[in-house]
C-alpha cells in the first residue's frame, strides 16, 4: 500500500502573525513532513514570516476560497502531492502524528475525498456549530458525513481534478457546502475523523462585516448552484426562517436581506444540479440538503 504524498496551503491575511508562527512550527513538526506547504498571503506581504514554505504574496484579497485556490493550483501543477491539508492561520495542530493518519486514511479508501478534522478550543472543547451533522451532542461520533469545516481538513487531489476547486466567487461563506455536494455527487466519501484535532480559538463568524451579506447571498447562490428545481424554494424557506429566529440585530436582519436580494438577481455561476440519488444519499448520511 503505497502512501499519498501530503501537501499543506494556508491562506493569511497577516492580522494573526503569533498564531501563524505557532502553526507552522506545529507543521513542521509533523512525524511525516510535507512534500510542500504553501503560504499564501490574502494582500499581504510575507517578508517578514521566517519559513521553509513556499510564499505566495497576492497584491489583492481574494477570500477565503480564492486565496486557497492559488496554493492548490501551485501543488496540483507541481505534481508533487497526492494529498493536499488545509488549515487556518489561526489554527495549530497540537499532535505529531496528524498527516501520518491522514496518509493512512486515504491510502485505505481510494474513494475517500475528504477528510474533516474536530475542530476544538483551547481546553479541548468542539462547539456544536463545528461538528459536520445535525445530531451534534457527541463530537466524538466518527463516521460519513456530507459537509466538512473549512478551518481544518484534506483533499484527495484525484477528487480535485474531478470536481474542480473551491468556488471563488464566494469569497466568504458556504464555500465548504459547495465543495462537498460536488464531491458527493461524484461519487467521493467525506469522513468526519475526530482524532485528528485542529486546535483554534473560540469566535463568531459574525464578527467580520460581511458576514450576514455573504451568508445569505452565498445560500441563495448555492441553491441556484446546486439543487434540483423542486428543493430549491424548500431549502432557502427553512434558512430564511432559521436565520430569522437567529437574528439578534435590525442592523443584521437588513444586511441578510439584502445579501438575498443580492444572490437572488446577480449571477451565481454554471448551474450543475445534484443528481435525485445524491440527494437520497445525503438523506441516509443524516443531512438532507434542505438544511
Amino acid at each position: 500500500m503505497s502512501l499519498p504524498r501530503i501537501g499543506v496551503v494556508i491562506v493569511t491575511m497577516g492580522t494573526r502573525p503569533q498564531e501563524l508562527k505557532a502553526l507552522l512550527a506545529s507543521v513542521e513538526k509533523q512525524d511525516v513532513p510535507a512534500a510542500r506547504v504553501a503560504l499564501v498571503g490574502n494582500a499581504t506581504p510575507l517578508t517578514e514570516i521566517s519559513t521553509d514554505a513556499t510564499k505566495i504574496p497576492l497584491e489583492e484579497n481574494l477570500g477565503c476560497p480564492g486565496g486557497r485556490n492559488v496554493g492548490l493550483k501551485m501543488l496540483r501543477e507541481s505534481g508533487e502531492v497526492d494529498v493536499v491539508i488545509e488549515l487556518d492561520d489561526d489554527g495549530l495542530l497540537i499532535a505529531e502524528d496528524v498527516f501520518r493518519k491522514v496518509q493512512q486514511l486515504f491510502a485505505e479508501d481510494p474513494k475517500l475525498g475528504i477528510i474533516g478534522f474536530r475542530v476544538a478550543d483551547e481546553n479541548g472543547h468542539t462547539e456544536r456549530r463545528w461538528v459536520p451533522r445535525l445530531r451534534a451532542d457527541d463530537p466524538m461520533r466518527r463516521g460519513l458525513v456530507t459537509a466538512f469545516l473549512g478551518g481544518g481538513h484534506a483533499f484527495s487531489l484525484p477528487m480535485l481534478r474531478q470536481i474542480d476547486l473551491w468556488p471563488a466567487e464566494f469569497f466568504f461563506g458556504h464555500e465548504e457546502s459547495d465543495l462537498a455536494w460536488r464531491a458527493l455527487d461524484a461519487g467521493w466519501k467525506i469522513l468526519y475523523e475526530p482524532e485528528l484535532v485542529l486546535q483554534h480559538p473560540k469566535t463568531s463568524p459574525a464578527r467580520h462585516a460581511v458576514y450576514y451579506r455573504f451568508t445569505a447571498r452565498n445560500r441563495v447562490w448555492l441553491a441556484r448552484r446546486r439543487l434540483p428545481i423542486p428543493l430549491i424554494p424548500v431549502y432557502l424557506g427553512v434558512w430564511i426562517l432559521l436565520a430569522m429566529l437567529r437574528m439578534r440585530s435590525l442592523a443584521g436582519a437588513k444586511a441578510w436581506w439584502g445579501g438575498f436580494l443580492e444572490g437572488a438577481r446577480t449571477p451565481c455561476g454554471p448551474r450543475k444540479p445534484m443528481k435525485w440519488r445524491t440527494v437520497w444519499r445525503m438523506t441516509r448520511l443524516g443531512r438532507p440538503p434542505i438544511l
